[in-house]
Formats: structure tokens, C-alpha cells, sequence
């Protein structure tokens, strides 16, 4: 593993995005923009089914004509060849011109002119249009259509070295009468080339295609009929006998050939029915529910009288049946519309909306918009853009997934290591081989799709939601204050509204209180798509980018943050290899099998049905008695500001319980759902590369609650070391997890009553497990742990419950090791020690003693004589385990203020304020404790401001031309492009060969009115130059993510190897009791082996490789942090120089626009400044005088004065990156190999 980690990843290298008004060839393919996927959408909608083909010819020849090669797949090409022979076959007087079109189209493949690569779906297509037309038994033949023939495309397939077999076997092929006389047509081309080797092909595809079928496969398919045929003399004549011929089965034949192609059984024959039935779907099955519960109704009596009863699935039946036929007859409507000549929309609505039947839109904008209920910190509802790109996305994703089931393609068994393990360059080959080979199979078999833009998913989703609020209506009933009497009053389930959040005006769809009171008590099972549910079978695995996870439901790898950036970058080291660790790191992920626990799940849903708080189970009432007035409040300003504090913390509570109580019901839903079942979670990562599970309600990485209700697939023998471990794993859920393992042990044995009481009445008992950090995975353990001690063997009892083992602090873990910073590793405990080293309590006691000393300097220090005392483990925990990922004042702030009201002994109106004297405390605390950390994080926070600033070489002309000012701003001259011209994104590589691509980029937003209301939106096609400040910050705890992410996936893969069964919560890695010394030892080994390749060099080598040519504008080093940065401007004078900065003068530039922090206003120019480049050395000399002008004004000077005269311009000048990158940090002197003898590293 050290060698392959020691080795050099391959980079993947693209050229950053160009500005909105540039264009290039090279540009325009790796950064499409929106308008041209609109497009490219619309083309594949009219192409589905035939629903407009020549519309779609049309964009497809525009885009030929652009050498778009690059976003035009060969399955594309294919694809249109394809609805060519469909259309010459419908419409037999135009048969001649479509015919035409196909065969101009495939000439212009074989010969090469589109510059794609031509597949085996292409030469099958070609060899059906010659037998269709051109063959001398065509049923419609065209005289002169084409002068290829078999022997031409045969030489063809040959010359671009492709299998035969492949192509007579391609799903382009939907004939088996059609297949047989390709076959046969081909043979006899073989023969006249003398191609032995195709002619024994063809001959073994023949045979196996015509094999007599084994009886019971795919029961309950009816078997094809043998044929009776005569058997005729050598003269021609009947000889009176016959004989029974079994006729060509074409997909026998695939079958047998997907044998033959997927060597090495990459391809698994066994696939769950259920799972199918899972993902074929919800939609159908939830219409089928909904059906069978009202015709119940109508047998007992209870018809139409029972939908006025709050019942969530009659209410959703009866909008289904509106909207299904409003659908109906709209879309039908919109289609005459759009055909017409006069007003054609680009692009089109109606081929979108006509990809899926009305039943199913119907279905999936109720379903949606359910589901998304309470989300986005909206109580009872959910923000208008948001819902309205979720169902835009749903019908997207239904769309694509009736694609990937049309072909019945069989699905890839996950990869297993080889008998070296993953790490050497033979596995890596091997897997990338598999990988490849089942993509391609994979890829031959499925149709042609492309993506949606979210303007697009706005536009479809806007449509539909707009006929759901205006067809689904509920009955409301209330009792009048006066009368008393109960009153019935029709509603709308659905309204859309405006509130104002920090100052900006934000769109909602709100949910009717009585249908929000009904998500949070009834069945909503319905609601769920399989998207959302665990899987039966293990995940299909992770064959590229976008193919692995769901066998039906298509999944991107990687959760991409608004930025094609990202996207292109993974599609191009998936494409060259690079990944094969990291996919391989997500199919151990995802084929640890799970279940559920069962006597977790009886009292979890005893609990919820009675409908009180328990073990952090919401209340089904919120019990906290409502803020009461005081007669203070009419005469006592303060009074009434504190109630009006109160009353609002009490209604922000109230709808908190309200959605975690729906929240809870899903998970309930769920673990019902797959009582029994053993169930697998395929996984992807974020744009860090740390790994998610797909299904997002019920999983590992969810909450006490959802790990309680969790067990692993399988169970193994505790063993005397595995029953050792599931005591001191009780002690850490418990919250004694500070204390030796000896002493952890202790603590259970201390409490083996309490235990077994829990176990035994965990509801009625003395309810000892309540009062855990983590009550319900300790009351799973207790269960557990009475289940192995009242069997007759302990050590030999089958435990499957997950043991954990964490980091301390693990981000400070890997600053530690990356520094070499002693005194921070023993904090973190990578040095032995007898004891557990606690960074939180030490931390907590550093700010004790600061507010200690600041109550000696001023004994009226309000917060700190209120405060003394209170400050605990848990208040400060979670602001340094964030720190080292770049938590900001306002974000340490609030989770602390969060800590001290739920101590409760502080006032809640004081806790704001009390928390920001708390958090100042905590982060002077963090950065005395550990220097070593804040050195690298400086060190990364200025490479990543400095290539934030870069242009690439070729764009530094473009940079200094001159950009005409704009009406809208005050800027009284020209200026430089310079700013525009600043696209650069930090990028940088994992030891696993993952590019990470920052998304940071200033937020271009665009207006859509839609008939629900005008949204806003983010496009991610848009090019927008990057933010600089966000890059700087966020590098850090993103570089260090990678980290963590890197030794998590190295860890999976070894456990793999090793034969444990292994699931993580990022720095929390579980696994079987008897297991965990095997981990254990594997976690310190890959920690070790990835902190001994050098990372830090590493990275420093990528940047000087990555940005080699790229130039930084003077100009731009004129900040104030680039300038301390860069030795010119001391911390001293910079904190001061922004004290005395007005904020006016700070947020202004001189061309009228806001600047940030981190920029420097553009400077007026009357023509385009000369381009000069400079040395370091030269850069920093005329720097010096903004420096001087900072310190001067730290002095008192005047804001005007300038010393040494108004100085030289710094427009125009440049100096190379790799030169200013800052020198790395001096490393310490500890050694990371001490972490093997440290029992408490992970703990």
C-alpha cells in the first residue's frame, strides 16, 4: 500500500471554464451552456418514441454543423439512425428520403468525418438497412439507396476491431428471423475474405441462438414452439418425413453472449424479482394502494363521505384522479399548441410532458411535493424553487429509468480483490479491465438519454405543480368561537406564498395545516420513491461517472455542487482510469449487507403509536407549555422583548418537533417495510470524496435512532475479545468513553442490573439507558450484551450489532500528522499514552481559566461571572471538532449559543450574546493548543488565494482588454477584463487519484416566471469567474476532508481484503465485535502509509504541475491578506487597518460595484495597459508602498497621503504562480509511526 500511495497519481488536467462572452471550440464542448442543453433535451424528447423526428433532426444537424462532437455520444448518432428506419417504416411514401438520411448519416460515421467513435450498434443498424432495402429479398427495396453491402460492413467491423458476435447481437436487432439472415449474410462474407475465426464466431452465435432453452428460466414465460417442417429428397420432393426445428431465439442468444464477453464472470445471473419490483415503479404501486383502499371503502359503505376525513391516502387518491385527467387534457391541448406553425417555444414543453403518461406525472408531482413537506427550514412547507426542480427532476429521473429497464440488460457483479489485494499495479489493472468491459456492455444496451437544465426541470415542474394546487382541495372543519357549532369549509391543499428570510423576499408552497397534521400521523409510505429506500440486492457497482448505485435509477458518483466543472473533471479520470480505487472503495461500501433490529423496532414503535418522548423520540403534542404574558409587559419594555424572545423559541420548537416527528415516520415506514429483509445501502460521494449512503431516510450515517435501529446482515461469534469489546462500546455510547478500556469494561460490569433491567423493560423499567449520549444504539447494546451473557456460551453467542471505532478529532488528527506538531498529536491521542487524551475537556478547562482570569480583572464581567462553571465538555465539542473544517465566527457562535440553552440554567435572552464571549474564548484557546494547524491551514488558505487571482497564460492578452463601462454603473472610464478573466478553481488530487474541483464561483442567478410564481435559480452552465475569499476559506477544511475521505475509502478496501465486513460514518469505522483488533490494526496501518507519502509535497508538486504557465496580476496581490501573506504587511497592522476601514469605503469600487474583502477595485484606464511580466522579486518591490500606506494609516496618516508619491501603475503586470506559491510549513519532529503502539488513536 505505501508503494502504490509513494507512486504518482495521474492528474487530470482540463483548461478552466471562459468567461460568459468568450467562446473556443475546446470551451464550448467541455462547458456547454445552458441554452445548447436545452437543446440537446428537446432533441431527445421529440426523438422518444417518434414523437417529432424531423424537429429533432433539425437541432441535431445545427449542432453537427457546430463540431460538437464532444456532447454528441455515438449512442446519438445511433439513436437518430434508428428513428430513421422507424420513420421509413411508418411512413412508406417518404421511405426513400428517411432511408437516405440514415445511410448519409452512417457514411459519415464509417468515414470518420464526425470524429466519434462508431460502435457496434452502428454497423447493426447498417446491416438491418441493407437487409431491409438494399438485399435481394428486401420487402422494400430502393434501388440504389447505398452501394455497402455485407462484405463492406464486415470489413468495417473488422477494421475497427470489433467482435461480430457483438454486433448480430446488439438490441438494435429486435428480430430473430432478422438476426438469423444477417448471420448468415455475414457468414457468407467471412468465407469470401477467408476470416476463419468470424466464420467459427458466427457459427457458435448461430448455435447458441437456436439451443433448445432450459425449461425453468424465466418461468413464467411460455417457451417458443418447435416448428414441424418436411424434410425434402436430394431432387427438391417431399420424402414424406418431417422434422422439428427449433427457431432462432435472439435473446437466448444474448444471453449466452454476454457470457462470452463479460470474461471472468463480471456479470451476476442473480437478480432479485423483489428488487425489480422495487425499482420498476412506486408510482404503479402506490396508485394500486391507493385504488384497493377506496374500493375497500365503497364495499363497507363508506363512500365518497369518508374522503372528508383526514385520511392522507383518500385525499392523495382523489387528487391523483383530478390532476390525472386536468393532465390529460392540458397536455393534449399544450401538443396542438406547439405543433402549430405560427408559435413554436424553444424549447418545446410538450415532448417533456409526453415522455411519461399522465397517470404517472400525476403521481410523481403529488408524491414530490409530499415528500419535500417541512424540508429547507420551511415549517409545513417547502421553497418554491426547490419543489418545483424536484418534480422537474423526478419526471427527469422516471424518464431515464424506464430507458435503463427497456432492454432487460443484466447487471455486474461487484469487484473482488485479487490475490494481491487492491494496491498492486496487477489488481489495478484488472479492475480497470473489468470496469471497462461492463461499461461498454453495459452503455451497448442501454438507449440514449441526455440531461436536463434546471431551467428546464423549473419550467416542467412549474407545469405540473401549478394543476396539482389548483385541482387538489381538502375539507376543513372547525367549531365556531360564538356558536359552537362545527363548521365544514372546502380548501386548497396547496398555496403558494412570499416570506421575507434575512431580508430577501423567498417563494413557498405551503401545505394546509390539516394536511401537515396528517404527514406527521398517517401512513406515508407512499410518499417514498425507491430512490429514497435501501436495496434487496447488493448495488449494481460503480461502473463509471454516472452508471452504478440503483440497477434502474440512474445516480451520478459524485453529488455535484452546481458546477459542470466538477462534472467534467470526473468524467475524464473516470475515462482514463483513475478511479478504480475509489469505485471499488464505494462497492465494498455498498455491499455490506444490513437488517433490522427487531427489538429495537417493537419498542420504537410502541412508543411512537402511544405517542410520547422517549430516547429523543419527538412527542406526538409538543409538551413544553406555551411563553405566558405578564401585566409587566404592557408598562416594561424589556419585559415585553423578552416574552416576544420566548414566545418566538418556543413556536421555532414547536415546528422543529412538528418535522422531526414526520422525519421519524419515515424512518418508522421504512424499517416496517424491511422487517426480515437483509438490505444493502449503495453509496456515493460528495465533491470531497467522502462517501454518502444513496438512500437518504434510513441509514448508518443518520441519527441515533436510525444506528439504533441497525444491525449488520450478518452475525459472527463474539469471541473472549469481542465480548471485551461490546462492553467497552456500551461504556462509550453511554458516554464513558474518556476512561482506559480496563476502566470502560468496569463501568459495564458496574452496571450489568441496569443493563439487564433495560433490556428486559425498557419502557416500564428504571429507564437507565435513557439517560445515554446515544440512548437508543445503548439500549441495542444492552439487548445484546444480556442476549451473550443468558446464552450458555458467551464467547461462542452470534452477534451482528456494528462496534465502533472513532477518531478523536480526527481533522486535528491529520493536521497533527501532516505538521509533524507533537504537542497536538498527544492531544489527539497519536501518541501512546497510559490514558485517553480528551481535546474537548481540555480545551473546556483553558476557557474556565480565561474567564476565571478575566473575572479578576473585572469582577462585573457579566458573562463571565454568569457563565462560570457552565462551561462543560459538551458546550465547546462540537466548535473545535469544526474548527479545523473552517467553522466562522457566526457558525462556532451558534452552536454554542445552541449548547447553553439546552443546558438550560442560562436565560434564554442572554445566551446570544453569552455565546459570543464564550466563542471569542474557544478560538483564541484552539489556536494556542495547536499552531501546527493554523501554520498549514495559513499555508493552504494563501495557494488557493493566489491561484483564486491567476489567468491562465494564453488569456492574459484577453485579460487587459478594455471593458466599456456600463450605464448602470458610476465608473466615469474604462476598465480591464481582468476580473471577468479570473475563472481559476483550486483543484488538487487524492492519494486515490479523485479530483476535487472547487464549485466556489460568484453567484449568477436568473429569473424564470413560471405560472406558480417568478424563482430564482443558480445556472451551473453559466460561467462565472470564482469567488476568492470562499476559494481561500474553504480550501482547508475541503483539502483535509479529502483526507479523511482517502483514509476511509483505503481502510474499506483493506478490510475487503482482509474479509471483514466494514461500514464508516466518515472518521467512525464499524465493524463485527470479534473484528475489531483486525481493524484496528488496519485503520493505524493505512494512516500510517497515507501520512508517509509525503501529502503535503505532493500537493505543492500537483499545484506547480497543474498551474505551470498560469500568471497572477500585481493588482490583485494588493489585498491586505494577500500582503501579509507575502511578508509585506503584519497581522498587527492588518487587524488595525480594518478597524479603521470604513465600511463605506471598503464595499465601493471605483467602477461603482461591490467589492469583497478579498478584491481590489479595478483601476480606470484610457487604453489597454501594456502586458509586462515581472519576477518575484519585482512584484514585491512594487508592492511596497501599499504596505507602507497601510502601516502609515495604522499611524494616524491621512487617508490620501501616499508615501513615496502616487507610485508606479500595477496595472498591466504579472508574475508567474508557481513563483509566489508561499514555501510549506517547517514540519515537526513527530513520527507517525508512534500511532501503531497508540491504543486510543481510534477508540
Amino acid at each position: 500500500m505505501l508503494t502504490f500511495l509513494r507512486s504518482r497519481t495521474p492528474y487530470t488536467v482540463l483548461p478552466p471554464p471562459l468567461p460568459g462572452d468568450k467562446h473556443s471550440e475546446i470551451n464550448d464542448n467541455y462547458y456547454t451552456d445552458s441554452p445548447t442543453r436545452d437543446r440537446i433535451a428537446a432533441m431527445d424528447a421529440c426523438l422518444h418514441n417518434g414523437y417529432d423526428v424531423p424537429r429533432a433532426k433539425e437541432i441535431f444537424d445545427g449542432l453537427r454543423a457546430k463540431r460538437a462532437e464532444l456532447i454528441l455520444h455515438p449512442r446519438l448518432y445511433t439513436a437518430f439512425v434508428e428513428a430513421y428506419l422507424d420513420m421509413a417504416a411508418k411512413e412508406p411514401e417518404k421511405k426513400s428520403l428517411w432511408v437516405d438520411d440514415a445511410w448519409a448519416l452512417l457514411d459519415s460515421l464509417f468515414s470518420g468525418n464526425e470524429k466519434v467513435a462508431v460502435t457496434t450498434s452502428a454497423y447493426a443498424l447498417a446491416l438491418i438497412a441493407w437487409l431491409r432495402y438494399s438485399s435481394e429479398n428486401a420487402p422494400a427495396y430502393i434501388d440504389g439507396i447505398t452501394d455497402h453491402t455485407p462484405a463492406s460492413l464486415l470489413k468495417g467491423i473488422v477494421d475497427n476491431q470489433l467482435s461480430v458476435a457483438t454486433v448480430v447481437s446488439d438490441r438494435a436487432i429486435k428480430s430473430s428471423e432478422e438476426a438469423q439472415k444477417i448471420i448468415q449474410a455475414l457468414t457468407k462474407a467471412a468465407v469470401q475474405y477467408n476470416y476463419p475465426e468470424i466464420i467459427r464466431d458466427l457459427g457458435q452465435a448461430e448455435a447458441m441462438g437456436s439451443s433448445l432453452p432450459d425449461p425453468y428460466l424465466n418461468v413464467p414465460e411460455v417457451l417458443p414452439v418447435s416448428v414441424i417442417t418436411p424434410v425434402l429428397d436430394e431432387d427438391g420432393t417431399p420424402s414424406g418425413k418431417t422434422e422439428t426445428e427449433i427457431p432462432f431465439n435472439l435473446d437466448l442468444l444474448r444471453k449466452h453472449l454476454a457470457h462470452v464477453s463479460l470474461a471472468r464472470r463480471v456479470l451476476s445471473e442473480d437478480l432479485a424479482a423483489r428488487q425489480k419490483l422495487l425499482e420498476d415503479s412506486v408510482y404503479d404501486v402506490a396508485v394500486q394502494r391507493m385504488r384497493h383502499q377506496v374500493e375497500l371503502f365503497k364495499e363497507l359503505g363508506l363512500d365518497d363521505g369518508v374522503l372528508k376525513k383526514p385520511d392522507l391516502q383518500l385525499w392523495m387518491w382523489q387528487w391523483h384522479q383530478l390532476l390525472q385527467a386536468r393532465l390529460q387534457t392540458d397536455i393534449s391541448d399544450l401538443i396542438t399548441k406547439e405543433v402549430s406553425p405560427r408559435k413554436k417555444p424553444h424549447p418545446p414543453l410538450a415532448p417533456f410532458l409526453s415522455l411519461i403518461k399522465p397517470e404517472k406525472l400525476s403521481l410523481i408531482t403529488i408524491l414530490e411535493i409530499m415528500r419535500l413537506q417541512g424540508s429547507g427550514g420551511v415549517a409545513d412547507g417547502m421553497k418554491t424553487t426547490r419543489g418545483l426542480i424536484t418534480v422537474g427532476r423526478a419526471v427527469e429521473l422516471e424518464y431515464k429509468a424506464h430507458m435503463c429497464k427497456k432492454n432487460n440488460i443484466s447487471v455486474p457483479s461487484t469487484a473482488r480483490a485479487g490475490d494481491f489485494g487492491f494496491f498492486s499495479r496487477l489488481s489495478y489493472r484488472d479492475l480497470h479491465v473489468r470496469r471497462v468491459t461492463a461499461r461498454k456492455y453495459m452503455e451497448d444496451g442501454e438507449e440514449w438519454t441526455s440531461d436536463w437544465t434546471q431551467a428546464l426541470r423549473v419550467r416542467v415542474g412549474s407545469y405540473l405543480v401549478d394543476r396539482l394546487m389548483d385541482v387538489a382541495k381538502v375539507i376543513r372543519t372547525g367549531t365556531n368561537k360564538r356558536t359552537g357549532e362545527l363548521v365544514e369549509e372546502e380548501q386548497p391543499a396547496f398555496t403558494h406564498t412570499y416570506e421575507y428570510v434575512r431580508g430577501y423576499k423567498l417563494g413557498i408552497i405551503r401545505l394546509n395545516p390539516v394536511v401537515a397534521e396528517r404527514m406527521a400521523k398517517d401512513s406515508i409510505r407512499d410518499t417514498m420513491h425507491p430512490r429514497h429506500l435501501p436495496m434487496l440486492v447488493k448495488p449494481k457497482p460503480w461502473l463509471s461517472h454516472n452508471e452504478g448505485g440503483y440497477f434502474y435509477n440512474k445516480s451520478h458518483v459524485m453529488r455535484f455542487k452546481d458546477s459542470q466543472e466538477q462534472q467534467q473533471y470526473l468524467k475524464h479520470a473516470s475515462s482514463r482510469g483513475n478511479l478504480e480505487l475509489v469505485y471499488a472503495g464505494l462497492d465494498v461500501l455498498g455491499s455490506t449487507p444490513w437488517q433490522i433490529n427487531r427489538k429495537i423496532f417493537n419498542v420504537v414503535l410502541e412508543v411512537w403509536n402511544a405517542g410520547f418522548r422517549l430516547g429523543k423520540l419527538p412527542p406526538a403534542v409538543y409538551e413544553e407549555p406555551e411563553p405566558q404574558k405578564t401585566p409587566e409587559m404592557e408598562t416594561d419594555q424589556k419585559a415585553r422583548s423578552i416574552f416576544i424572545q420566548r414566545q418566538r423559541h418556543w413556536l421555532v420548537n414547536k415546528a422543529n418537533n412538528h418535522s422531526d416527528r414526520c422525519s421519524v415516520n419515515y424512518k418508522i415506514e421504512i424499517a416496517r417495510t424491511f422487517l426480515g429483509d437483509i438490505f444493502y445501502l449503495p453509496h456515493n460521494l460528495d465533491f470531497r470524496g467522502r462517501a454518502y449512503p444513496l438512500p437518504p431516510h434510513l441509514n448508518h450515517i443518520g441519527d441515533d435512532l436510525s444506528r439504533g435501529l441497525l444491525l449488520f446482515g450478518v452475525a459472527k461469534p463474539l469471541g473472549e475479545r469481542g465480548l471485551r469489546w461490546l462492553k467497552i462500546h456500551l461504556a462509550n455510547l453511554y458516554g464513558y468513553d474518556k476512561a482506559t478500556f480496563d476502566e470502560r469494561v468496569e463501568f459495564a460490569h458496574k452496571h450489568l442490573d441496569d443493563v439487564f433491567d433495560s433490556a428486559e423493560n425498557p419502557i416500564n423499567g428504571r429507564k437507565w439507558w435513557q439517560k445515554a449520549d446515544d440512548p437508543w444504539q445503548c439500549l441495542a447494546t444492552c439487548m445484546e450484551l444480556k442476549a451473550a451473557l443468558d446464552s450458555p456460551d458467551p464467547s461462542a453467542y452470534e452477534c451482528a450489532l456494528p462496534i465502533h471505532q472513532d477518531g478523536t478529532c480526527n481533522g486535528l488528527q491529520h493536521y497533527a500528522a501532516l505538521g509533524g506538531d507533537a504537542r497536538g498529536a498527544r492531544q489527539v491521542n497519536l501518541d501512546n499514552a497510559d490514558r485517553p487524551s480528551d481535546v474537548y475537556t481540555y480545551v473546556a478547562n483553558m476557557v474556565e481559566k480565561r474567564m476565571q482570569a478575566d473575572l479578576e480583572r473585572d469582577p462585573d464581567n457579566k458573562f463571565a461571572k454568569m457563565l462560570a462553571g457552565k462551561i462543560a465538555r459538551k458546550v465547546v465539542k462540537q466548535t473545535v471538532m469544526t474548527t479545523v473544517y473552517g467553522v466562522t465566527f457566526v457558525g462556532a457562535r451558534e452552536q454554542i449559543e445552541k449548547q447553553l440553552r439546552d443546558r438550560g440554567d442560562v436565560p434564554a435572552e442572554e445566551c446570544y450574546l453569552a455565546a459570543g464571549y464564550v466563542t471569542k474564548q474557544v478560538l483564541q484557546c484552539i489556536g494556542d493548543l495547536f499552531q501546527g494547524a493554523n501554520d498549514i491551514m495559513n499555508w493552504l488558505s494563501a495557494s488557493a488565494r493566489i491561484i483564486a487571482k491567476s489567468v491562465p497564460g494564453d488569456r492574459v492578452l484577453d485579460a487587459m482588454e478594455l471593458e466599456p463601462p456600463s450605464r448602470l454603473k458610476k465608473a466615469k472610464g474604462a476598465t480591464t477584463r481582468l476580473r471577468k478573466e479570473q475563472m481559476t478553481a483550486v483543484v488538487w488530487t487524492t492519494p486515490l487519484g479523485l479530483p476535487i474541483v472547487q464549485p466556489y464561483r460568484k453567484i449568477k442567478r436568473k429569473q424564470i416566471k413560471t405560472s406558480v410564481q417568478s424563482v430564482y435559480i443558480s445556472d451551473p452552465n453559466a460561467p462565472a469567474e470564482v469567488n476568492p475569499m470562499k476559494q481561500a476559506t474553504a480550501f482547508p477544511p475541503n483539502f483535509i476532508h479529502s483526507l479523511d475521505a482517502t483514509h476511509m475509502l483505503l481502510t474499506a478496501l483493506e478490510c475487503r481484503t482482509q474479509g471483514l465486513t466494514f461500514a464508516s460514518v466518515h472518521d467512525s469505522y464499524w465493524t463485527h465485535a470479534c473484528s475489531i483488533d483486525q481493524m484496528s490494526t488496519i485503520i493505524r496501518d493505512t494512516f500510517i502509509a497515507l501520512h508517509s507519502s509525503d501529502v503535503l509535497g505532493r500537493l505543492q508538486s500537483e499545484f506547480r504541475e497543474r498551474y505551470d504557465g498560469y500568471k497572477v496580476p500585481v493588482a490583485s496581490l494588493g489585498t491586505s491578506q494577500i500582503l501579509k501573506q507575502l511578508g509585506i504587511l503584519d497581522a498587527a497592522t492588518d487587524m488595525s487597518s480594518r478597524r479603521r476601514r470604513a465600511p463605506a469605503d471598503a464595499a465601493i469600487g471605483a467602477d461603482g460595484t461591490a467589492v469583497e474583502e478579498d478584491e481590489v477595485p479595478a483601476e480606470v484606464v484610457d487604453q489597454p495597459p501594456t502586458v509586462s511580466l515581472l519576477s518575484k522579486e519585482q512584484a514585491l518591490k512594487l508592492l511596497e508602498p501599499v504596505g507602507a500606506k497601510a502601516k502609515q494609516t495604522r499611524r494616524g496618516a491621512s487617508a490620501g497621503a501616499t508615501p513615496q508619491g502616487k507610485g508606479e501603475s500595477l496595472e498591466g503586470k504579472f508574475v508567474d504562480l508557481v513563483d509566489l506559491l508561499p514555501p510549506m510549513p517547517t514540519k515537526g519532529e513527530f513520527d507517525v509511526n508512534k500511532i501503531k503502539s497508540s491504543l486510543y488513536f481510534f477508540s
